[in-house]
């Protein structure tokens, strides 16, 4: 198992909106395509930013980029995207509350059966 874990920081006056995308628009395409959200959290404001993350679990590193290519290849989905950032006023202009975004690999270092995933 290999573990993604994605981070923003984010102005607080798009904390709603974008929760809402992704929940709506970034969520259910990952699922349908074998994706497994661990969970998704979110820090209070600190000096106007709130760090957003999320760990998704896969099988393998191959298993996650044929997800993502699944994801990046379908249609109807990259347009929901476009339309979702031409609504928020363009690329450009989320570059003012989107401050920063990053994703890693992690893996764990305690046997799964240790922790309340196993319970899942």
């Amino acid at each position: 198992m290999i573990y993604r874990r994605k981070m923003y920081k984010v102005a607080p006056s798009i904390l709603d909106d974008f929760n809402e995308h992704f929940n709506k628009t970034l969520l259910p395409p990952q699922l349908n395509y074998g994706a497994r959200l661990v969970g998704r959290w979110m820090t209070r404001e600190n000096d106007g930013v709130i760090d957003i993350f999320a760990i998704w679990e896969y099988d393998s590193y191959e298993e996650y980029e044929i997800i993502e290519n699944k994801v990046k290849s379908d249609e109807e989905h990259v347009k929901r995207v476009q339309n979702w950032f031409q609504k928020m006023g363009g690329r450009e202009k989320l570059k003012e509350v989107f401050f920063n975004i990053e994703q890693d690999f992690i893996e764990t270092t305690v046997p799964l059966d240790k922790t309340i995933m196993s319970q899942m």
